[in-house]
């Protein structure tokens, strides 16, 4: 499985046999101005599936990312070809910080607001 830096997502314990399709789908998912996948950032904070729908939540790295909704509709349209289920996107009320990404890709030197 590809190494990653996600959070427990619900469809870990309800259906395991999806979830390195995921990784391995939503890996190719970039953000173009950072050039890290969504997963090495953590941006996708769940991904849940109940009977003929899945569920995203995901989050951005500043809420008025101008990749942000192509990144959603990617991963909307990766997800739901991965699990040939209509899939919808939540966008997560929570803030992104650096500690929410692959720590072996964290820059301490970013600056970033004193993360």
């Amino acid at each position: 499985m590809i190494k990653t830096h996600k959070p427990d997502w619900e469809i870990d314990n309800t259906h395991p046999e999806y979830v390195e399709d995921l990784v391995i789908g939503l890996s190719a998912v970039l953000d173009p101005d950072l050039g890290y996948s969504i997963l090495e950032l953590g941006l996708v904070r769940d991904i849940s599936l109940a009977d003929d729908k899945a569920n995203v939540r995901m989050i951005l790295t500043t809420p008025f990312c101008p990749y942000g909704p192509a990144m959603l509709e990617e991963t909307r349209a990766k997800v739901a070809g991965i699990l040939q289920k209509t899939t919808t996107i939540e966008y997560g009320s929570e803030a992104w910080k650096p500690d929410m990404m692959d720590p072996e890709l964290r820059d301490d030197e970013w600056g970033l607001m004193g993360f």
